[in-house]
Order: structure tokens, then C-alpha cells, then sequence
């Protein structure tokens, strides 16, 4: 029986597909393929929450220190909001970087994950055919990177800009974050069945409201000790899901025609 049956039903928002992806995340038939995407997220996270922590406090107290007299007001309302945007820059950096090596096995995951679900094969390629389309696999994901950088530089920027960008920028980082870590892991998915990187972006933006809930989720989760080691397996096997769910039958069933790259 096809394990989508236990699934049928699509949620409501993003965060539902967070739970769809811990619930297969659970599944023998994943476990191999999870292994090596939760190794290097152990890695790259341990070392990074280690810095992390050991600074943050210092980092909010000279920011804020910086704000005029009269809106010293604004310490206990900016102070849980400019921690929560370093976590989550640092958690998007590391998440990228754990994503960048990752990305081989995170794409063997999501085609797994999608063949438990459909009972379809996605493709037929073994390891050995999965080297040989490293180079196609990382040009994609230093796409991503070329998205991202720009929009990251712009509202890290927003920062230094006296007290409007002070006060504003925590709100505005939130939000790119959510969308940033729904592209990153909607990715994987739409690049097995070969579809333009724009094309996935345009398909997520039709429905925003899903995937910025899915994304914001993902990037509050990977502040949160211990459960950011097993948030990419999970934040991969929740958007293959959703695509499952509702990308595939769009882009691929329909025949929809795809604009090229």
C-alpha cells in the first residue's frame, strides 16, 4: 500500500507538511538516506551554536546601544526580536552551507521520499549515476546562492540604517528568512524532475502564505538546540510532501508548459 494513504489529506498551512515530514521521517525505508544530510547538520550546527551563544548577548547590548536617548524606550520590545534575527541569520548561513554540501543526499532523500508516496520511481540512476550529475546539483545550488546574496546584503543593510531600519529590519529578516528556507527546500524536489529554478519560484509564490509558514517554521526550528540537527531531513522530506501534494499534480500531471532557463 502506498504510503500516501495514511497521508491523504493536504493541511492547511505550511507547518503541516513540518509534521508530514516528521512522520516520514520515521519510515524504514528512509533511514539510510537520512543518515548523511543529519550527520553534517550535527556538524556544521554544533560548531556554530557553540560561537554563537558564547557572543550573542554582547552583539544585542552594543546594537541597541547605539539606538538615541529617547527611544531607549524600545530596549525590551527590539531586544527579543534582534535575537531572534541574529538566530536566525546565523541559523540561514549555516543552514546554506549545511545545505551546499548536503545537497546530493538531500535530492536522493526528496526522490525517495516522493517514491514512497506516489509508488512512482523518479528516475533509475544509482550512485554511481548520482556522481555524475554532482556538477548539474551544485550549479543549482550556487543559484540559489545568487538569489539569496543580494536580498541577504540588502536587509542585513537595513541594520545600519538609524532608527527606521533599527526598528523595522528585525520584521522585514523574518519574513525574507521564511521564504529564503522555503526556496531551499522546495528546491530539491522541483530539481529532481529537472524544473527551471525560476519556474520554482514563480509555482511557490502562488501560494506565499503556505510556503513563507513553511519557511518561518523551518527557521525557528533551526534555532532551537538539538532539534535544528534533524530539522533538514525533516524540512526535505515536508516539502516533498507538498509537492506530492500539490506541485506535482500542477507542473508535471497537467502538462503545464515551463518556461526555460
Amino acid at each position: 500500500m502506498v504510503f500516501k494513504n495514511q497521508l491523504v489529506k493536504q493541511p492547511l498551512s505550511g507547518i503541516g507538511y513540518l509534521f508530514k515530514g516528521m512522520k516520514l521521517l520515521s519510515h524504514p525505508k528512509l533511514r539510510f538516506f537520512i543518515l548523511i544530510p543529519f550527520t553534517i547538520n550535527v556538524v556544521i550546527f554544533a560548531s556554530a551554536f557553540w560561537f554563537l551563544f558564547s557572543s550573542i548577548m554582547n552583539w544585542i547590548d552594543s546594537y541597541i546601544a547605539t539606538l538615541p536617548d529617547f527611544l531607549s524606550w524600545l530596549y525590551y520590545i527590539l531586544w527579543p526580536f534582534l535575537m531572534l534575527s541574529i538566530l536566525f541569520s546565523f541559523s540561514f548561513l549555516f543552514s546554506t552551507v549545511a545545505n551546499f554540501i548536503a545537497a546530493p543526499f538531500n535530492g536522493l532523500l526528496a526522490e525517495k521520499t516522493e517514491k514512497l508516496l506516489t509508488n512512482q520511481q523518479i528516475n533509475d540512476d544509482g550512485f554511481s549515476e548520482l556522481l555524475k550529475d554532482l556538477p548539474r546539483i551544485f550549479k543549482r545550488e550556487l543559484q540559489k546562492l545568487a538569489y539569496f546574496l543580494p536580498r541577504l546584503l540588502f536587509c542585513a543593510l537595513l541594520f545600519f540604517i538609524p532608527v527606521f531600519g533599527q526598528t523595522v529590519a528585525p520584521f522585514i529578516w523574518f519574513v525574507f528568512v521564511g521564504w529564503m528556507m522555503a526556496v531551499q527546500y522546495a528546491d530539491f524536489p522541483f530539481d529532481n524532475h529537472k524544473i527551471p529554478f525560476k519556474s520554482m519560484k514563480s509555482a511557490l509564490s502562488k501560494r506565499l502564505g503556505k510556503n513563507l509558514t513553511f519557511g518561518m517554521m523551518v527557521s525557528f526550528l533551526t534555532t532551537v538546540p538539538f532539534v535544528n540537527f534533524i530539522i533538514m531531513p525533516i524540512a526535505v522530506c515536508g516539502a516533498t510532501a507538498f509537492w506530492v501534494d500539490i506541485y506535482k499534480h500542477e507542473l508535471i500531471n497537467d502538462g503545464k508548459q515551463l518556461e526555460k532557463e
